[in-house]
């Protein structure tokens, strides 16, 4: 099997559907002449032309309510923001707009629109650019959070998020663009809202998504060689939250420990333990624990952010809490 870049994962996904349905069209800031901020978008403007990969001016509200009009009258478009702490200047249409939309009028309007791009830390980016922003989405009613953690993934689920007639918020990682791995040349999708065990385990399981998983993984691989068994759950999608998968794999393990790249205050992990403890809490044997980013904004000083980051040695310590209280 060829191994790709995630980058070109995505690229991929956006093609195939762009190929098949002219109703598609990405814009963004630099999607176009310069290939994308990430060059996600390389060669696009090539192949489908200016009048379906858009340049546009530094204007997020702007570009994001032209996207919400066109999927409310019968396109399908890609709005990429170059990170989702942009996203906030267009909060108003993700939020007020196109999530409301279908309920506000009465099943009348789908608003089939994809709002995609980098979200989290990517290094020493200071506070107004390292902010994960998929709990915050996620509250919403009315839309769809996908946080992929690896190409693989990313590419099937934005496939299925394209086909998916509702909004979709599909939230990537500059840190990951350049992750290789092996992504069949043919056709897959991956369905919205199933999570996937990437590790089997008996003694512990380990949920997280995204970039973050990566730290889940690590965890995991170190606790394996002091006789602890850990299994890994990628939520893949954070709304809606697949609980089955959760639930039954704390069911076997009878302890759970939650990872996020976000602040702790309403945070997924939070959700996921509030759930497991009301619907399994008869199979835990010990207090549910998070592990998450540092309630402060993340500072610059790359010793800092090692410190307010969830790492390895944190959820190593923090699984260790839950088998040995």
């Amino acid at each position: 099997m060829r191994v790709i870049e995630f980058r070109e994962a995505l690229r991929e996904a956006m093609s195939e559907e762009m190929r098949k349905d002219p109703t598609i069209f990405l814009m963004g800031e630099e999607v176009a002449e310069y290939n994308g901020a990430y060059k996600v978008s390389k060669g696009m403007l090539a192949e489908f032309g200016p009048k379906r990969v858009i340049d546009t001016p530094i204007a997020e509200l702007g570009f994001a309510g032209i996207g919400v009009g066109a999927a409310s009258n019968g396109l399908r478009p890609i709005i990429e923001f170059m990170t989702f702490n942009f996203s906030l200047v267009a909060i108003d249409q993700v939020i007020n707009s196109a999530a409301k939309m279908y309920s506000m009028s009465g099943g009348q309007y789908n608003v089939p629109i994809v709002f995609r791009g980098p979200t989290a830390s990517a290094g020493m980016l200071s506070s107004q650019h390292s902010q994960a922003f998929e709990n915050w989405y996620a509250n919403c009613p009315g839309l769809k959070v996908v946080v992929p953690s690896n190409g693989y993934d990313a590419k099937g689920l934005l496939k299925s998020a394209i086909r998916d007639n509702d909004p979709v918020v599909f939230m990537e990682s500059e840190q990951m663009y350049g992750d290789k791995m092996e992504v069949p040349e043919e056709e897959y999708y991956i369905p919205l809202g199933v999570a996937d065990i990437k590790r089997a385990g008996t003694d512990v399981t380990i949920v997280s998504f995204g970039k973050i998983m990566k730290v889940a993984m690590a965890a995991a691989q170190e606790l394996e060689k002091e006789g602890i068994s850990v299994e890994v759950v990628d939520l893949r999608t954070v709304r809606p939250i697949d609980y089955y998968t959760v639930i039954n794999s704390v069911k076997k393990t009878n302890r759970l420990v939650v990872v996020e790249e976000a602040w702790p205050l309403a945070s997924i992990s939070r959700e996921i333990a509030y759930k497991v403890q009301k619907d399994a809490f008869d199979y835990l044997d010990a207090p549910v624990k998070a592990v998450t980013t540092a309630d402060t904004p993340l500072p610059y000083a790359p010793t800092l952010i090692d410190a307010s980051l969830p790492n390895a040695a944190r959820v190593i310590k923090a699984v260790k809490e839950v088998m040995y209280r």
